[in-house]
């Protein structure tokens, strides 16, 4: 599949290439080609369950940095392949997690008219448990298949280096695996073989203080906002988007608020479907997100410098607005 981009877009690449080289670190820098992806599916017999999957394996063959995504509501293992497609050119092994009964299943096999409330009814909290609980069984399942012979993912992962992603109900899903409480502070999802987290669109609790709901998240995280992020679903604005990295005080976290980005710009298709060809912020969510886990997963010091100094700002558009907050400035 061709991606075609507009001029400012490819300006803004060219940019960010000429300055990351003159750094020493490029995000961007990877070979041609594209990656070869396979499918699979996590059974979960305890809870009659089963997970598609897709995995995206970097061209070499030895053990390589995990990266987990999980959809946004109504999406599948099929989204967002600008990702996977980049993260395993730069040796990473990427996991797109399908989580039924919030996946593309709700709208469908479901009539136009009837397709938004099918949406809202999924966007519950027994769904976000299910998808919660989905994300250690795909750990364990991958660290069975890492060590079994005749797999193809056998000696692939290297299980001790996990990022976790998500997008919307993806980010929600994210962010309880990587220690967000929940009311009263009793209740947790944490996942403690995650290392590092990204979230696209997050969202703060629909209950309870975010101080204290952030404030046990530990792991270095990187947040992605747009001015323009709002969701017909849940009734999350784009000045909601703002309400966790303040409380992320207990975590190294980056923020970044793209300038009029909409809920749909981190994915490929806006809400009716159609490709959005040249959109202008995949290049710096794939500079930024790449320096993240390069840093993050890898221990890479040239990616924590581009990421906390000039580097991350130069991949961004006038408009756009960069934060740290102390433990990241700090290297914490």
């Amino acid at each position: 599949m061709k991606t075609f981009v507009t001029s400012a877009a490819a300006a803004l690449i060219s940019t960010v290439l000429l300055r990351a080289e003159a750094a020493g670190y490029d995000p961007l820098k990877v070979r041609e080609g594209e990656v070869v992806s396979k499918t699979f599916e996590v059974k979960d017999a305890p809870r009659d369950r089963v997970l598609p999957i897709r995995v995206y394996l970097p061209e070499a063959t030895g053990p390589a940095p995990v990266i987990l995504f999980s959809h946004g509501l109504g999406g599948s293992r099929d989204n967002n392949p600008y990702l996977g497609n980049h993260w395993a050119k730069r040796g990473y092994a990427v996991v797109f997690v399908q989580h039924p009964g919030s996946d593309e299943s709700v709208w469908k096999d479901v009539a136009q008219p009837d397709r938004m409330a099918a949406m809202r009814g999924a966007a519950s909290a027994k769904n976000l448990i299910l998808r919660v609980k989905d994300i250690p069984v795909v750990i364990d399942t991958l660290t069975a298949w890492n060590s079994e012979e005749g797999n193809p993912l056998k000696g692939r992962l290297d299980l001790k280096h996990i990022g976790m992603s998500g997008h919307s109900f993806g980010a929600v899903t994210t962010q309880s695996v990587a220690g967000q409480t929940f009311p009263g502070g009793s209740v947790s999802f944490s996942e403690p073989r995650l290392t590092a987290a990204v979230m696209f669109s997050p969202s703060p609790p629909k209950l309870g203080d975010p101080g204290e709901a952030f404030g046990s998240i530990r792991i270095p995280c990187l947040l992605m906002t747009g001015t323009l992020d709002t969701s017909p679903i849940g009734n999350t604005g784009a000045e909601d988007r703002l309400k966790v990295f303040p409380h992320l005080t207990q975590a190294p976290a980056w923020q970044v608020v793209f300038d009029k980005a909409t809920h749909m710009s981190f994915g490929e298709r806006d809400l009716r479907g159609n490709s959005e060809s040249g959109n202008r912020y995949h290049t710096p969510i794939l500079a930024l997100t790449t320096a993240f886990w390069d840093a993050g997963l890898k221990g890479d010091a040239g990616a924590k410098d581009w990421l906390s100094g000039d580097g991350a700002k130069a991949a961004l558009a006038a408009g756009d607005r960069w934060e740290l907050n102390e433990r990241a400035r700090a290297g914490r």
